[in-house]
């Protein structure tokens, strides 16, 4: 059965007088719309890890955890941890308590992320994006079985026969890789097992069809038996109508991929590329309930999904907007896809 969740990366939003939040009051915020997701009986909720002013969330695991005291039946997770500049030792601890505390709902999706503040941040030299990200999943993978270790590499210090704490009750902590595209990131999450979540952030959701048959051939040919289990994460906002739902958007959305796309080289979004990117065929999943919901069947059947998770958060977006948009997903969306499949 298809599961819905929500992400978001703490998006620093505007007040309902215009002005910019603070990062504290955007955590708090953050908590209330996780807390509203399980009330809603969504089966996911996520944050993103970031390192910038922008985005308010550097500590996934301690968000998702003020969110497993408040709520009882959703799965917390990241997306993405950024494992090349974290330790996986600490990972695996953070992630299993957070495991304790919510009695079994916590999941990880590992990544290289999309932003480099963390490496610098961290004392990390961007060289050694690639050694970091293989050598560190290696060990994690190593560490998941939860018995005692023994490795060595290049990137930390090695371990020998060495237990890490605490373990998880059900003897598995849930790990994916997310991925942006890139076919060796697809064979290394093969490679290991892993389950799969493409970020799906422009053009075409089904130009990742060849992605997910590479991935599912990678499954195969490394000897990891039963079905894939593929995710996808794209950007969205629901509104009674389209229309309201796309110009509400718009200002936010087109001044986030700016303000980023400045970083990046990119030349500015244009209201051209943001009614291509919320059309039928589209990317960013803006409109009412209805075109919401067709969109995600759409990338569902193309893409043999087991799980979408709406990246909700729409850059400075208010708050009470938000709320309102992940209501409608909970109660119209969801329910129309579910009819649809």
């Amino acid at each position: 059965m298809l599961e819905l969740g929500l992400d978001t990366f703490g998006d620093v939003t505007f007040g309902s007088d215009g002005k910019r939040l603070s990062q504290p009051e955007v955590l708090r915020n953050v908590v209330a719309e996780g807390v509203l997701a399980d009330e809603l009986g969504l089966a996911f909720f996520a944050v993103g890890e970031h390192h910038r002013d922008d985005f308010a969330i550097s500590a996934p695991e301690v968000v998702l955890a003020a969110i497993a005291a408040r709520t009882s039946r959703i799965h917390l997770g990241s997306a993405v941890t950024v494992l090349s500049s974290d330790d996986p030792v600490r990972v695996f601890q953070r992630f299993s308590t957070l495991d304790a505390i919510s009695n079994g709902r916590a999941e990880v999706i590992l990544g290289r992320g999309s932003f480099t503040e963390s490496f610098p941040l961290f004392g990390y030299e961007l060289d050694d994006y690639d050694r970091l990200f293989e050598e560190k999943v290696q060990l994690f993978a190593e560490i998941l079985k939860e018995q005692p270790v023994t490795w060595k590499g290049t990137t930390r210090a090695a371990l020998t026969d060495q237990r890490v704490y605490p373990p998880t009750a059900s003897g598995r902590l849930r790990v994916w890789i997310g991925v942006g595209g890139t076919p060796q990131s697809i064979l290394r999450a093969a490679r290991y097992g892993f389950p799969l979540v493409l970020a799906i952030i422009g053009g075409d959701p089904l130009a990742f069809v060849r992605h997910a048959e590479l991935y599912r051939q990678a499954l195969a040919q490394n000897g990891h038996a039963g079905p894939a289990i593929i995710a996808a994460h794209s950007p969205g906002y629901v509104a009674a109508t389209d229309e309201q739902a796309r110009e509400e958007a718009w200002p936010h959305h087109s001044a986030m991929f700016s303000r980023i796309g400045r970083e990046r080289g990119w030349r500015p979004m244009t209201r051209a590329d943001y009614d291509q990117a919320t059309g039928p065929t589209g990317a960013l999943l803006v409109g009412a309930p209805e075109t919401v919901a067709t969109k995600i069947v759409r990338m569902v059947k193309g893409l043999g999904l087991s799980r979408f998770d709406l990246k909700y958060s729409m850059g400075t977006m208010p708050h009470e907007k938000l709320m309102a948009s992940i209501q409608l997903y909970a109660t119209q969306v969801a329910p129309l896809v579910r009819a649809q499949l």
